[in-house]
């Protein structure tokens, strides 16, 4: 296994500090700087690969973390690289709910009260 520290070029912390577990990611179809020109990817590490890979279908943070088998601190890292390039997107979990026509608040009780019951 690699350490973390090797894979996130010894950083400690993500450039941007807004990823939650839930925070939903996806790979960008045509990315494009804040100039709107495309984007070409420099050289990524494997597990950027991985990353972008897995993401090509909506996928949460802790499913990308599990995935890779790294912890969820050095994966949020990887990921901000990846955001800040333009290649991957995220979008916090209830922005994702509205688009889709809003949660529906019954489902979310009923799940509520059954982890309660557990």
């Amino acid at each position: 296994m690699v350490r973390p520290y090797t894979i996130t070029r010894g950083r400690t912390a993500p450039e941007r500090d807004d990823f939650t577990l839930i925070t939903v990611l996806r790979t960008a179809d045509e990315p494009r700087d804040g100039r709107g020109v495309p984007v070409r990817p420099g050289r990524l590490q494997p597990e950027h690969r991985m990353i972008l890979d897995r993401c090509r279908r909506p996928a949460a943070v802790a499913e990308v973390a599990a995935d890779l088998d790294l912890p969820v601190s050095v994966t949020k890292i990887l990921l901000a690289d990846l955001v800040g390039q333009g290649l991957l997107t995220a979008r916090a979990p209830l922005s994702v709910a509205r688009a889709a026509g809003g949660a529906d608040r019954g489902l979310l009780a009923a799940v509520r009260d059954g982890l309660r019951r557990l």
